[in-house]
Formats: structure tokens, C-alpha cells, sequence
């Protein structure tokens, strides 16, 4: 009997050590280490539901595990046995309350993180936003800062506590763009342009990457963001500005092949490379454009056809570069 007993607590120390084994692979829940307002709530959401599956679950078994064996097949169970017993008003009570509430808090609080997470929901601040164009090519990311009027290939910097406007969209499969520590990811798809607002209330360096497998080597769509002091955000700008090439149509066709790239630096790209790559894909003018072409007016009926591309390509290759307003 002292055997049985002694290897029931040898197999349960067991379970625990290969629990704690396994978990120590999790020592850098870099979700749960959030550096930015959106990342926060998500933070606090992630924990609540913790919580309420805890609350759930650990009452929930422990009394599965209680009643299987105190009414287990013995000889010498004393358990109470009620052959008649068909209704318990206080029973009734609990097993429909508590789920009933749970619904009501779990419901209540969805509503709350539905509403204060939308995407294009604007952070509050007290400094203006900067925007920065997101595309998705085949394995690397291209930015594009219309305000600054540079770009860069896989490498992402911004200024610390200034909220930054993503704008999303893809010249290729269709991806989804995820800077864990600063908030939840959100699809990049061609022929639309989506919105995401994020800041970064710490100076540091954020992994960042692709969240959607996009073939061979979707693996290597990281790129890495820095977040700096407003004045040495500045200074880079004034640095990628001076010292590296000129973003050109051919350079953008060659760029959008399918390839692997280490990060790139252009002191201006053409201008609306954005709205090009958006309406390319695109049944209508403008679809969620920050940019609006003047006069335009959106339409459901105007789809691009070859005629138009091949216009708009030549417009572009006419304009000069964009070097932004910085």
C-alpha cells in the first residue's frame, strides 16, 4: 500500500518536472512584454482570458476529479447514494448561474476591446502621426515614408511616443503584417489598403515580421523596428536622404521579384508608388487611400483595365521622385 501510494507521487512530480521542462522553450513571451498603448490593451486582454479560463477550468476538473473518485466502483464506498433524487433548486441555480454570468462579463468585455482596438481607431496623442506605407512583396517588406520621402527594404525605424499610421497592402501574395510588442498583426492584401495605428512608447529594437505563410521563403519576411528619439529619427532621415540611391520604377519592378533581401535604404521613391500598387489590384479609385487623386471621386463602376496601367506606369515614370515634405 505504502508502494502504491509512493508512486503516485512519483508520477505526479514527474508530470510537473516534464511541464516545467517544456514550458522553459516559452522564455521570451515578447506579447506579453508590450512597449506601446494597442499592445497593452492586447496585454491586459490576453490575461483577462487567462483568467476566466482559469476560473473555469480549474473547478471544472478539480470536481471531475473529486467525483470520479469519491463515487468510484469499491465495496467499501461510503459515498452517498440518492436512487430517487431528481431536482435540487440550489444546483439548478449554480450550474445555470455561473455560466450565465460568465457569458454576461465575457460578453460585456468584447464589446469594450472590440470598440478601443479597431485598427484604423487613431491613437490619442498629443503629436501628430506619421505615416509609413507598408507593402508586401514576395518575401520582404518595402516602407515607404510619404512625409519624409525615403524608403527602406526590411528595416523599419520610427520616433518613440509619436503614433504612426501603417498603410497596408501587397504586390504579391496576400501577408499579414505583425510587430508583436507593439500590437496584433493585421492582413496586407492586394487591391486593398488597410489602416493599423501603433506607437512605441520605448526606445528600442522590435522583431518584426510576416504572420502569414506566403511560400518558400515566407520565413524570411522579418525585418527588424527601431524605435528612436525624435531627433535621431530625424537625423536618419537626413542621413538616408544624403547617402543612398534613388528608388526608381525599374528598381521597384526588379525589387517586387520574388528574392530574399537584406534591409535597403532609398533617399526617395516615385511618387504615389503607393496608390499605384493599391489601384493596380484594384475594382475602384482610391479604395481607402489616404491619398485622393484630385477631382476624383470615388466609383464602384471604374475598373483599371490594361489601357490604364499602361498610362499610369507611363505617369509615373514621367514624375519626378518623391522626396517628401522632411
Amino acid at each position: 500500500m505504502k508502494h502504491r501510494k509512493w508512486y503516485k507521487q512519483l508520477a505526479f512530480l514527474t508530470t510537473w518536472i516534464v511541464f516545467i521542462v517544456f514550458m522553459t522553450g516559452c522564455t521570451n513571451p515578447i506579447v506579453l512584454d508590450p512597449k506601446g498603448p494597442i499592445g497593452d490593451q492586447q496585454r491586459d486582454l490576453i490575461w483577462f482570458t487567462i483568467a476566466i479560463c482559469i476560473a473555469v477550468l480549474i473547478p471544472v476538473l478539480g470536481l471531475t476529479a473529486f467525483i470520479i473518485w469519491r463515487y468510484r466502483d469499491k465495496a467499501d464506498n461510503k459515498a452517498p447514494y440518492h436512487p430517487d433524487w431528481e431536482h435540487s433548486t440550489k444546483l439548478e441555480t449554480i450550474w445555470w448561474g455561473i455560466p450565465i454570468l460568465i457569458i454576461i462579463v465575457l460578453g460585456t468585455v468584447t464589446v469594450k476591446y472590440t470598440y478601443d482596438l479597431v485598427p484604423a481607431k487613431p491613437i490619442a496623442s498629443e503629436k501628430k502621426a506619421i505615416t509609413i506605407q507598408a507593402t508586401a512583396l514576395d518575401w520582404k517588406w518595402l516602407f515607404t515614408y510619404p512625409d519624409q520621402g525615403i524608403a527602406t527594404v526590411n528595416y523599419l525605424q520610427i520616433p518613440e511616443d509619436v503614433p504612426i499610421r501603417f498603410e497596408l497592402t501587397a504586390d504579391a501574395p496576400m501577408n499579414s503584417f505583425w510587430i508583436p510588442q507593439l500590437g496584433g498583426q493585421l492582413y496586407a492584401m492586394s487591391g486593398m489598403s488597410s489602416t493599423l495605428y501603433l506607437q512605441a512608447d520605448e526606445i528600442g529594437e522590435y522583431l518584426s515580421s510576416g504572420a502569414n505563410f506566403s511560400g518558400e521563403h515566407f520565413g524570411k519576411m522579418t525585418f527588424n523596428t527601431k524605435a528612436t528619439s525624435q531627433a535621431d529619427f530625424d537625423a536618419w532621415v537626413n542621413k538616408v536622404k544624403l547617402d543612398s540611391p534613388v528608388l526608381t520604377i525599374d528598381g521597384y519592378k526588379k525589387l517586387s521579384q520574388k528574392s530574399v533581401e537584406d534591409p535597403l535604404l532609398y533617399s526617395a521613391f516615385p511618387n504615389k508608388l503607393y496608390e499605384k500598387i493599391v489601384t493596380k489590384y484594384s475594382a475602384h479609385y482610391n479604395h481607402e487611400l489616404s491619398y485622393k487623386e484630385p477631382n476624383s471621386k470615388p466609383s464602384h463602376d471604374h475598373k483599371m483595365n490594361k489601357e490604364d496601367h499602361e498610362n499610369m506606369d507611363q505617369q509615373l515614370e514621367d514624375m519626378p521622385a518623391h522626396h517628401g515634405h522632411h
